[in-house]
């Protein structure tokens, strides 16, 4: 951790950035209300949507959002975050301040700014210790300088409150309202001006339930706490963990890591023996991002961790070497993670950052059991070796992304069980491989690719032929989505025509199909923008594929009908969408998808039988959504946007048929779901509207928690709750 001292200046890690504007949760004292203002090269806003509060969460940049408040362990903490690469260049400054409703900062206890970098790594720590009279607060500004960001701690106070702050910086704030929040007016400011591309500001996701703070749907990483306080050897945190006999790791699990750089000490290490409930209460803000959980037991037993009232397992049965790794995501609304520990002997329970995982560069890593490894390198082939001493599972899966809201969503790379000798491809780091499931031996190695130059007739994004063929597409703007227009000739939409991907080691998997697709039509490709893509087309007669631009595909604004299948651009936030047949049922299937960019990841918005089918339009905050109807060409459709208003709350019971969305209001609730229809599902989404849960992944019963629920049917469904 960087402890800085007024007037002391640090540099920053030149990515996501969350800054905690914190203080003790002491009852009777006055709150904190925290805010950024973006400042251009004479230390001023350019108009009034440079200032991002509570009631005004996210700048027009979506560059500096405002995410809520975390509380635990005895602290509050209001959190901002920043994606300091995407600040427009007009931006020079960005200052965080805080504003005290209800009294003064010297009636505030342990006032403090934390910058914490999307690893988990305190990059920066400013406690005030000089508060009296003031109303406001200059904690600190983010600056650039040579080409870098840093932070500098301020510690200026103001006695006018965040209106007499705001006006020094050519902001103009109103009167408090009766809340006691400010109320920021418009054009009132220096140049009542809004920054380039400004639009008026929208939620980026479902209204919130009456009384619910508007909080933005934030791109989630990890959280972190205030120092615990030290043990007898001078450490943070806890007492040591137990070095079990012939284990060679270190129990600090500092130093680089590969994924960031950087050392850290844990903040949450926990011993005992037998079975144990552990609350980890570090203030974790809204939405935070994953952590790895570490297990070292004594003895060859079998282990056990729990998340309570969740389906997932940490860890489930014997750990070689005695040791095992994790990534476990802290609850979504902030606050404590609690984990329920079986095991016959002794156990050690550690909390860590993503900046521990294991570092991974090319070449052989070898590991026994569960382990989280970061691997920064280049694109590769990943070949995976297990010994299959026990007939146990592996699983190994990916988490990428450049924001720590992707690390959430894992990607599946191998499953297997026994002795296991094959290769996957891996694109370019940095990536998080997690060994989710494994009890023996494994050996990992990264084997970089053969570089090749693509022949002229694969560069000109047309490909033509007849019959079975493979055939490589080059993405026409490498790191951006295109367009596939697709045509077979003389075919009849079945099961037989079909386009597959083609893996390194030759696994295929399903793209187009006449089935689901027709016979002409458009599709995405490139979703996460590879740069190229091996296909294997299967069709007796001619083809013809072209590559087009994304910016072909037509702009979603509103309305729009439609036949056959179809690519459609959309910029708004995240959204529900109703789609309908305007054609008999005949017509063959009618599904569509939501399709993000940099993530790559679909999640269905629904898939429609003979009545009209609601469902969710998930948004990647800063990154670029497209909706992919699939349907024959024969089929037409209709595709419009709904209201959240017409979205029915979960209360005792609820009905519906087909695809639709239920919206449950309130504490974690057991419910039960049932469908006359084969394989009904339901699933949790989360602030973007994305599927992070499928809730009926398990036996039961059945636990959801606030937020929207998608429910996944083509029949008559019922979901009830159990009060």
């Amino acid at each position: 951790m960087t402890h800085i001292i007024k007037g002391a200046n640090t540099p920053v890690p030149a990515g996501p950035l969350r800054v905690a504007v914190g203080r003790g949760a002491v009852p009777g004292t006055p709150a904190v209300d925290a805010s950024a203002l973006l400042l251009d090269a004479a230390g001023r806003v350019r108009g009034d949507a440079d200032l991002v509060f509570r009631g005004r969460p996210r700048h027009p940049s979506g560059a500096v959002r405002h995410l809520g408040v975390g509380q635990g362990g005895g602290q509050f903490a209001e959190w901002l975050e920043l994606d300091l690469p995407d600040i427009e260049p007009a931006v020079q400054r960005v200052v965080i301040t805080g504003s005290c409703a209800g009294g003064t900062f010297g009636q505030v206890p342990g006032l403090y700014a934390r910058v914490v970098a999307y690893d988990g790594t305190i990059a920066a720590h400013y406690e005030v210790t000089d508060a009296s009279t003031e109303t406001a607060f200059v904690l600190g500004e983010f600056y650039r300088r040579d080409g870098a960001w840093r932070f500098r701690a301020v510690g200026q106070g103001y006695d006018s409150g965040l209106a007499g702050l705001a006006t020094d910086f050519g902001c103009g704030v109103a009167a408090p309202a009766a809340s006691g929040e400010p109320i920021v007016t418009t054009g009132v400011s220096k140049t009542a001006v809004p920054p380039p591309g400004a639009q008026p500001a929208v939620p980026a996701g479902p209204p919130a339930p009456p009384g619910a703070p508007a909080v933005p749907p934030p791109s989630p990483s990890l959280a972190d706490a205030r120092p615990l306080p030290p043990d007898a050897t001078g450490r943070p945190g806890f007492p040591g963990p137990l070095e079990p006999a012939g284990s060679s790791v270190s129990s600090s699990s500092s130093g680089s890591s590969g994924w960031s750089g950087s050392s850290w000490s844990p903040p949450y290490v926990r011993s005992g023996t037998g079975a144990a409930t552990l609350t980890v209460d570090p203030p974790f803000p809204p939405g935070a991002g994953p952590v790895i959980v570490e297990a070292r037991v004594r003895g060859t037993g079998r282990l056990t961790v729990r998340l309570p009232g969740r389906a997932d397992e940490v860890f489930d049965g014997v750990l070689p070497g005695r040791r095992g790794r994790a990534l476990v995501q802290p609850p979504r609304k902030g606050g404590p993670l609690r984990l329920d520990v079986r095991h016959d002997g002794d156990w050690t329970i550690s909390v860590l950052p993503l900046s521990a995982a294991r570092p991974f560069g090319t070449g052989t890593v070898r590991g026994q059991g569960p382990d989280v490894l970061a691997y920064p390198g280049a694109a590769a082939d990943l070949r995976i070796r297990v010994a299959g001493r026990h007939q146990g599972r592996f699983r190994l899966s990916c988490h990428r992304g450049d924001t720590p809201d992707d690390l959430r969503r894992p990607e599946p790379l191998h499953s297997g069980s026994g002795r296991i000798a094959t290769a996957v491809r891996i694109s370019d780091g940095p990536l998080l491989l997690v060994v989710d499931t494994c009890h023996t031996d494994w050996e990992l190695t990264a084997l970089p690719l053969s570089a090749g130059a693509p022949s002229a007739d694969r560069k000109s994004g047309v490909h033509e032929g007849r019959g079975q063929k493979t055939v490589t597409l080059v993405n026409p703007q490498p790191g951006r989505p295109a367009l596939v227009r697709y045509e077979f000739r003389g075919a009849e939409p079945a099961y037989g025509l079909e386009v597959r991907t083609v893996g390194r080691q030759g696994g295929e998997s399903g793209w187009l199909s006449g089935y689901a697709h027709g016979t002409r039509g458009v599709s995405l490709a490139f979703a996460s923008g590879a740069a190229e893509s091996t296909v294997r087309v299967r069709h007796s007669g001619e083809w013809t594929l072209r590559l087009l631009p994304e910016e072909e595909a037509p702009l979603l604004t509103g309305p729009v009908e439609g036949k056959g299948s179809t690519v459609l651009r959309y910029q708004g936030p995240p959204a529900l969408m109703r789609l309908r047949r305007a054609s008999p049922a005949a017509g063959g299937r009618l599904a569509a998808w939501a399709w993000n960019h940099p993530s790559g990841e679909p999640a269905i918005i629904a898939d429609v039988g003979d009545r009209p089918a609601l469902g969710p339009l998930w948004v990647h905050p800063g990154g670029s959504a497209f909706v992919a109807v699939a349907a024959s060409e024969y089929t037409r459709w209709r595709l419009a946007p709904a209201s959240f208003d017409e979205v029915p709350v979960l209360g005792g019971r609820a009905q519906g048929t087909g695809y639709g969305v239920v919206r449950h209001i309130g504490p974690d609730t057991t419910v039960s779901y049932g469908s006359n229809c084969g394989d009904p599902r339901l699933c949790q989404l989360d602030e973007n509207l994305f599927p992070w849960r499928e809730v009926t992944a398990t036996s039961g019963p059945y636990v959801v928690s606030e937020g929207i629920l998608h429910v996944r049917a083509l029949g008559d469904w019922t979901l009830e709750a159990h009060r």
